[in-house]
């Protein structure tokens, strides 16, 4: 991100950008920052966006060739085009011999470091991974909104605001949006507004569930499980999202065992400070081979759901009343 606020403060930009990573914020962010420090407002003659697979890699081509029309630069954004993933030897090909007056912005998700796109934008221009930040990255993130809006919170209030939010920056966004604007008048957030207005992710929903079955609390372990599918999540993606759970506690427990602080744990797990935290606390109620069967039992779910033996919903269910019980078999 330095480069990148370099060449865009400096104005000297390189022919092509690869932007990649889960984190859409700052994408989204740096994606318009270089469109607007490239190109003059307004200026639609010389911008052209191309969207999604089944893009034409020749059409991109002779869109690059084109000259600016009374401007110093063309500018093409590519998103999701899937070249990163699979290969697209023309363009990679093309890419060294790109006009000096045309520039390239890719915008992806994921991408393969192995492959001819990625080495040929690594020669020739400037590669961005933008994933989650860490907790402290976070936190001095949403301090500084809250400055520039001359609003103060209390350490109790922020600490609930991030466990709440999450670490996914366009929800942070979102609620610190409607956080502001119910405490608009007050010259500080407490917890009991953040309490009110904040919605709970769906990764918090998670942990609380992860927590009731550590305690046993069935009851309470399945009622949160009702709760998201009432609100649309795919039972295949809770699945996912709870075998996570268990596998960053495994992960975390090992480290600790190895004599790891927290801190060097959540480092190496590559967990943002906060999430490790909640996560190391959960994992100390969990025995080593609980957490290991735990994420086996997950596994043997999804196998079971797509080979046909089980339904979706079924097979989630059967693995929370499993680690609820009082009397489960490991």
């Amino acid at each position: 991100m330095k480069n990148l606020n370099e060449d865009i403060k400096s104005g000297t930009f390189r022919p092509v950008y690869l932007l990649y990573g889960e984190e859409t914020y700052l994408k989204n962010q740096y994606k318009n920052r270089l469109k607007n420090a490239i190109l003059q407002e307004g200026d639609t003659m010389n911008f052209s966006l191309y969207q999604g697979k089944g893009i034409s890699a020749r059409q991109i081509i002779d869109q690059a060739e084109t000259l600016p029309f009374f401007a110093a630069r063309r500018l093409i954004l590519i998103e999701q085009s899937g070249f990163f993933k699979n290969a697209c030897p023309e363009l990679a090909e093309y890419l060294p011999s790109l006009p000096k007056e045309t520039i390239l912005i890719f915008v992806e998700d994921e991408v393969d470091k192995r492959g001819k796109m990625f080495k040929a934008v690594k020669q020739k221009g400037r590669i961005a991974e933008l994933g989650r930040q860490d907790g402290r990255t976070l936190q001095a993130w949403i301090l500084g909104m809250l400055k520039r809006e001359q609003k103060n919170i209390t350490g109790d209030a922020l600490r609930l605001f991030l466990e709440m939010a999450g670490d996914d920056m366009e929800h942070i966004a979102n609620e610190l949006e409607k956080l502001l604007c119910f405490t608009y008048g007050k010259d500080a957030i407490e917890t009991q507004d953040v309490q009110e207005i904040c919605t709970v992710t769906t990764e918090s929903r998670i942990f609380d569930m992860i927590r009731a079955l550590a305690d046993q609390r069935q009851k309470e372990a399945l009622d949160l499980y009702y709760d998201l599918l009432s609100l649309k999540e795919p039972p295949m993606r809770i699945l996912f999202l709870i075998a996570r759970q268990f596998n960053q506690m495994l992960q975390l427990k090992d480290l600790r065992e190895q004599g790891f602080d927290g801190g060097t744990a959540a480092s190496r797990a590559g967990l943002a400070p906060f999430i490790a935290k909640r996560s190391l606390a959960q994992a100390e109620r969990f025995e080593k081979k609980e957490l290991l069967q735990a994420v086996q039992d997950c596994v043997s779910a999804e196998e079971a759901v797509k080979t046909g033996r089980l339904g979706d919903r079924l097979a989630v269910e059967m693995l929370i009343v499993k680690y609820s019980s009082s009397s489960q078999v490991l």
